[in-house]
Formats: C-alpha cells, structure tokens, sequence
C-alpha cells in the first residue's frame, strides 16, 4: 500500500499513480521498453497469479517499489491467462517522445475486460462473449447486453427478477456492471464478474440522447424505442463502458435489437440445467444437446447454433421456415460443407478491422475465405426454393472480387504474425517501399561480394560477415588471426575463439542499411493502416455476409443431423397438445451400442397429466427428459428423434428433476426441491410442458405424498400445464380414477429368477412394483444383505397389513380445486404401528441400500 505524498515519489512514479488513480481495479500494464512493468499491489498480485517473479527495485518516496514485468512481445499468453482468471487489465504505452527531461509520455490506449474481448487469441471461438448492463428501477430490472467481437447490441423488455434471472443464465455474459449504489441478489452475482460503474451512467434523458448520437437518429423510434424507454438506462451505460474501454466510438456497432422475452420459450435456470442444453449436471461439455448437434464448419454457425438452442422461438411460421430452409439446402450438403470449412470467422474479424486491431494473417484468412466465397454463392443462387424461402440471402451471399484482389495485391501469402516484425506488404503495391526492400535485397548481395573480397585481403579463409541487433554489422575472424588484421579493421567484441571488427566501409554500409531498414517498416505500417481504412467500409458487408453464411452453415448440419440420426420434420399446430411417435432421447441414444427404444408421449387438452411409476433405472427420467427435447429441437426449427411429432404451442418448460443440497445458500435438498416446485406452481400456463420427478422425497412419507398428491392435483386441474409426473408412490395412481385428465404410465421390467430385466418400454396402466430390492442387487449389494432384506421386507408388509386392517384413512381434499371423491389411502399409512411412527420421516421407497440395511438393523428388535 502507498501512502506517502504524490510529491515525494520520483516523477516517473508519479505519472504512474496518477495513470493508476483512474483504473484503481485493474493491473495497469506499464510500458517500459520491452516490458510491461507491474508496480506495488499490482505487483504482488499478477506475480501471484501469473507465477512470475516479483522484485523490489529503485525507490520511490525512500522505499523499494515492488515490480513484476513481462516482455511486451509475449503479453498475449500472459494477458489470455489474467482473462480467464476474470481479471481486467488496463494496457499503458509510451505515446511520446523520449525527453531530455522528465518521463516519456504514457497513457491508457486499451482496457481489456472478460467481457469485452475481440482478440482471437483472448476468445472461445465457438461461445459468444458478451457484457451485459443492469439496473432497477421502481421495481422493474433493466438488461442490455453487447457481444463486442461481433458487434451485437441488444436490450430486452423490462424484467421480473425471475425474468431477469433466466435471461442471464441463457446470455451468460462474462461481465456484469451495474450501478454503484445498486447491490445484486445472490443468484445473480454469482452468474459472472461484476463491475460496479457511476450510477450517473445510467440516468435515463442523458443515455437516450447518447444512443441518438451514436446511431445518428433523431428519435430513437428509428430502432424501436420510444426515447424515454427504461430499458435505455442500461443500454446507454453498456454503450458508455463499452467505448471507455476500446478507447474507441465503436462506429461499427451500428444496430440495436430489442429482444421480447414472450418471443421465445422460457426455460429457467433448473431446466436448462436438468435438460443438459451446453454442459452436464457435473459441468462437462460432452454429452450435451450442443455436442450432439453441433457440427458447423463455420465458428458464426456454432455462435448461431448456441443462441437458437438457448432461445427457442414460439412462432410456428419462423419454426415452418427453418424447415424447409432445411429440406431445400439437403441436396447440396455434399458440395456446401467443404466450402463451408474454408470460411473464416469473418463475423469477429469485420469487428478487427473496425477497430484497426486487425492483423496480417486476419486479411490472409478473409482473402481464402473470399477466394471460395463465389462457387459457394453460385449454388445457393441456382436453387430456386433457397431463393423463394430466404431472398436477403440473394443480396448477403454475394462475391466481392474488389476487396480480394486489393488483399491479393496488398498482403504477401504468408505474412508473419505481427506488422511491426515487417516484411507484409507485396513487392509492386507501393513504389516507394519497393524501393527501400530493394536496397535492403541489394544489400546482402554487397555482404556477400565483400565477404569474398575481405577473404582475398586477408588470406583468412574462416572470415564471415554477420549481423547482430546489439552491435549491428561485423566481420568476424578466429582469434588466431587478431595480429595479423589491418588497421582499418576496429575491434567491436570479443568472444570466445572470435574477434569481431567494424571497418569504415562497413560502417557506412550499416547506417545506410539500418536506415533504409527503419523506413521501410515505419512505411509498412503507414501502409497498412491505409490498407485497413479501404476495407472498413466494407465491414456491413462482411457482417450480412457471415450472417448469412451462418444461417447456411447451421442448416447444412440440421440437414446432416436429419440423415445420420434418422430424425423426422415436427408437425406444428395451433391445438394445445404433445404427440410425439417413437420418441428417442437424442444423447442417450448416441451413447449406447444397443438399440434405443422408442416410446410415444401424448398430452392434450383431454390429457393433460401423465403419472408414470416403474423401478429405478426403468427409463422414467429418460423418457421424461426425452420429451423436452424433442420440444426444444422442434422449437428451434430442427428436425427431431421420432418417427413423427406434432406440438402445440409452447410457452415454457419446466423440469424438477432430482434434488441435491445446495450447500453455498445453507438449502436442503428438501427446500431445493420445494422452491423448484413453487416456481413451477407459480408459472406455468395451459401451454407450459412440465416435467416432475420424485416431488416429496426430500421429507417423510406422509409429508411428501401429501405435497406430491397436492400439486399433481393443481397442476392437473388449476393450471391444466401438460405434465409428466413421475413418482415411486404408488398412491398417486388413484388419481387416475379420480380425473379424467390423468393417465397411469409405467415403465416396464420383467423379473427373471432373482434379476430384473429392464423393457424401458412405456405402457398404460401403473407399475405392480418398484423393484427395489432387485435395483439394489444390481447396485452390487451382497447377497447376503439383498435375503436378510427379502425377510424383512416381507415382515414389514405384514406389519403394515395388521396395522391398517381396521382404521382406514380419509384422502386430504384439496381447497379451491376440482372436488375429487374420499378415497381410503394405502394402508401402510397407519400412524398407529410404533414401526411406522418410526418410519413416518423417511422414505423408504427413497432409501439407498446402505440406509435400508442401517434402518433394518434399527427397527430389528421392534419387529
């Protein structure tokens, strides 16, 4: 920590407080030569993070300044490091002169942050990376987001905090800013980094005028938005931090999209995470949705891909058109992919070029890309369904001959990776540079004449001309030969078993070479610069143009996906209601190496509820799971796992499926599974598909057959949300005689000897049994432990016959819901038993086998 005075620190030191008072949260790289210099805390903690060293040199203000450096030539991997770590760096160079007083002049020309990356060196280059603006105000939640790489700006309506909630688990920005004063609810700041900004920023008159500004309007109707809108307090902050960090007015962001959250299906954070959509329950990314679907060629088609599966779309006439975008470009999958493949991602590299951080080997992969561009557009041109179902693709997919001969002609085939390294710019685009490329081509071949010469002079056959960049030009002889050199010869260094000299002649040569040298890369990059101000006007173009290469990237692999995994094209109407034919799980299907068996799944206004019973690894949450799938890829316009699937509208899915402790929040995995089931009792509509599994098993028996029962009833009745509830208590089954819109399902197993053969067939009627004890033998439970079990599962049922045989008891009504008539419960759930008193906390259907052996062994005496 720093504590004395401004004026006690020497002036270089000063410079860098006062650079560092305006980025306090950042590490401040220094340019210091050919370093980056880190000082006092920022020292300790890059070193500490980067495991470099950390050391004390000179002093300022009579103490050692603490330092850690990294050569500025290798800043990359150190930077892509410190990113992924969440930190933000703010990059401080040298713009000025070296001065005969005082430091050279230093400034922040670049902040990077997590979220607004457009490095290809600093991306994923299949994931968008976005930072995303939020406020409050009177109660309702402001969201705009901004994908810098790509130049997507967009804000959605103003949120409910669940609202809120799930759209930024589907954006999953990698930064947050939020206003100073404004302190997010834990679940949100969780999500990502969270920057704290000057609440001023997102005053609601100043950000509408700045976003009028920005995008040269003179209302902001121009792009849908009233000008006193609430969604502009946050766009307009985004849009501030944006340029503040790119040091830049980010003219290439010229659109702002308005995204209804009503548009699309809702899947919530619990649904996104049960349904696997981009990572598994334990946080991999094989054996997702996205894995399975995912073989775009292009990096934008796997961006595009990613923002469809995350946001499915309600509107069936969009949905129609993706299909039969997909049955028209089949024919030419076989010709698309391979020009497909030779596309850069030039989506990210049109947002390089604008902001002038464009390197040699970005123009070298647009010119391939451009190079394939015309065959590709020609076939998409010569079919006529193509051009009637997507005619803006007629005026994106489009050759531009004009920019790919001025690369052609501007950049040399294989450019080194950096301008400053030289040697980028053609022979024959500039006179003047060739000029000064010849000299230096002249040059070596004067090397080599007066090497020879030198060798006749001096007799010394073993004499070479060589070149260092510390001592420049030298003529180097064994050490033998030191006596024997003529005078004009002047010793430059000594080493081991050489001598190395500098003649006049040489000299002069030197200065004139270096010069020639130095020129000629201060005009590359004068050239270069030049050559990116010709392209960017071409920058709108290169965006609709990898859009739509996107979309055809996206539809190519829809039509692959349809062929090599037999998928059939959804049926969509305006009936509420799920038919699905021979449905398959998608991922489970590709995982095994037996066949998959198919099971149908109906749920319509007649229908609205299924209970479906069966052991444990039966297939209950595969088939559960599988439905929601088969909705989600028929809502994002993907053919899908069935032999036939016709849905109704959708608005949301829900999922409670399973239930662990959420230990960073103190919750139980009965309050988990609680909360989960009031978000789904609190939301869900008519045309809502929910999927409910083992609801009550985090509580006692009776507990949580009771809440069971009870929301199966509101959900069937109230809500009337197409469900399928899945459920080991068998009592549940009543409730198919009691509502004509509750079907029994079962999954079927067939008992062989002492094993249990699983059907994973789906079948009406409720299950006989759960098979517990067979699930547990499978489980590798001795045999021993699985017979003394038989025993005492057989004198429990018998307990629990005697208990009940004479005090039947009476259904709980449920209020405000359709009556259902008194029916007599399970006779196991007689309270008089001192057995069951004893059992009434726990599940016995829900034990695991170490807790039915342990409870066992308790109750042994009693019974």
């Amino acid at each position: 920590m720093v504590t004395a005075s401004a004026s006690a620190h020497t002036p270089m030191m000063q410079q860098y407080f006062g650079i560092k008072s305006d980025y306090p949260h950042m590490l401040v790289f220094y340019r210091m030569g050919d370093f980056y210099e880190l000082f006092y805390e920022d020292a300790k903690r890059a070193a500490k993070l980067l495991d470099i060293t950390l050391t004390a040199r000179g002093q300022s203000a009579g103490e050692p300044i603490p330092m850690a450096g990294i050569p500025y030539h290798a800043a990359e991997s150190y930077l892509a490091k410190l990113v992924r770590l969440g930190e933000s760096i703010a990059i401080c160079e040298q713009v000025g002169e070296v001065q005969a007083k005082g430091p050279v002049k230093r400034e922040v020309v670049r902040v990077i942050t997590p979220g607004t990356l457009t490095d290809e060196y600093l991306l994923d280059t299949k994931r968008d990376n976005q930072v995303a603006a939020l406020t409050c105000h009177q109660g309702q939640w402001l969201l705009s987001w901004l994908d810098l790489s790509s130049a997507r700006f967009k804000l959605t309506d103003p949120l409910t905090e669940s609202e809120l909630l799930s759209e930024l688990i589907r954006i999953q920005p990698s930064e947050i800013i939020v206003p100073e004063d404004l302190t997010l609810p834990d679940a949100m700041a969780k999500i990502a980094i969270t920057q704290p900004y000057p609440t001023w920023h997102f005053d609601l008159s100043r950000n509408s005028e700045k976003l009028r500004q920005h995008f040269k309007l003179a209302s902001l109707q121009g792009v849908g938005l009233t000008d006193d809108a609430l969604p502009i307090m946050a766009a307009g902050a985004l849009l501030t931090y944006a340029k503040e960090t790119q040091k830049s007015e980010l003219n290439h962001i010229t659109t702002l999209h308005i995204e209804h959250i009503h548009d699309a299906l809702i899947l919530d954070t619990t649904t996104r995470k049960n349904l696997e959509i981009e990572r598994t329950l334990s946080g991999g990314t094989e054996h997702t949705l996205r894995a399975l679907i995912d073989h775009c060629q292009t990096p934008m088609g796997s961006r595009l891909l990613s923002r469809w599966l995350n946001r499915p779309l309600r509107d069936h006439n969009i949905l129609n058109e993706r299909l039969d975008l997909i049955e028209a470009i089949e024919p030419l999958c076989e010709v698309l992919s391979p020009l497909l493949k030779q596309m850069a991602d030039i989506e990210r590299l049109a947002t390089r070029i604008a902001l002038k951080t464009a390197r040699p080997r970005d123009l070298i992969q647009l010119k391939q890309s451009l190079t394939a561009l015309p065959t590709l557009c020609d076939h998409i041109a010569n079919n006529d369904t193509i051009a009637t179902i997507a005619p803006l693709w007629q005026a994106d997919l489009v050759p531009m001959p004009e920019l790919l001969d001025l690369i052609s002609r501007a950049i040399v085939d294989e450019p080194p990776v950096l301008i400053r390294d030289g040697g980028v710019i053609r022979m024959g685009y500039d006179a003047a540079l060739d000029e000064l490329l010849n000299l230096n081509h002249e040059g070596k071949n004067y090397l080599l004449e007066l090497e020879e010469a030198q060798k006749r002079t001096t007799g010394i056959t073993h004499l070479k001309v060589g070149y260092n960049r510390v001592h420049g030009y030298y003529i180097e002889v064994p050490s033998q030969y030191a006596d024997k050199m003529p005078p004009q010869y002047v010793r430059r260094q000594t080493l081991k078993g050489v001598e190395r000299y500098i003649t006049p002649e040489l000299k002069q040569f030197e200065n004139k070479i270096l010069h020639a040298k130095e020129n000629a890369l201060a005009l590359e990059k004068q050239l270069w610069d030049q050559l990116l101000e010709q392209i960017i006007p071409e920058v709108t173009r290169l965006r609709l143009l990898s859009d739509a290469l996107a979309h055809v990237d996206i539809f190519v692999n829809f039509a692959n996906l349809k062929n090599s995994l037999n998928w059939s094209r959804p049926q969509f109407t305006p009936a509420v209601g799920i038919h699905i034919t021979e449905g398959r799980h998608p991922i489970v299907e590709s995982t095994i190496t037996h066949p998959f068996i198919a099971n149908d799944t109906t749920l319509s206004p007649e229908l609205r509820m299924q209970i479906v019973t069966g052991p444990n690894m039966g297939g209950k949450s595969t088939y559960m799971r599988q439905t929601a799938l088969i909705t989600l890829l028929a809502y994002i316009g993907s053919f899908v796992p069935a032999k036939a699937a016709t849905l109704g509208p959708v608005d949301r899915i829900f999922t409670r499926i399973g239930a662990q402790d959420d230990l960073s929040s103190g919750q139980s995995t009965f309050m988990v599974e609680m909360l989960e089931t009031a978000t789904i009792l609190h939301y869900a509509t008519e045309k809502s598909l929910v999927l409910m599994d083992e609801v009550g098993r985090g509580t006692s028996t009776l507990d949580g057959l009771s809440l069971a029962w009870s929301a199966a009833v509101y959900l069937a009745t109230r809500l009337n949300a197409l469900t399928i509830f899945a459920t080991h208590y068998f009592e549940m089954t009543e409730l198919e005689n009691l509502y004509p819109q509750i079907v029994n399902l079962h999954l079927d197993a067939v008992e062989y000897k002492d094993e249990i053969i699983f059907m994973h067939a789906v079948k009406k009627g409720a299950a006989s049994k759960s098979y517990g004890l067979q699930v547990a033998a499978l489980a590798g439970i001795p045999q021993d432990v699985i017979a003394m079990a038989k025993e005492k599962l057989q004198e429990l049922e018998h307990s629990f016959a005697h208990a009940t045989q004479s005090q039947p008891i009476e259904t709980p009504k449920m209020p405000n819901i359709a009556p259902a008539p008194t029916e007599q419960l399970p006779l196991f759930m007689a309270e008089e038993h001192p057995v069951v008193r004893q059992l009434k906390a726990t599940n016995v259907d829900r034990l695991t086998p170490r807790e039915a052996l342990l409870l066992l062994y308790e109750l042994s005496d009693q019974l």
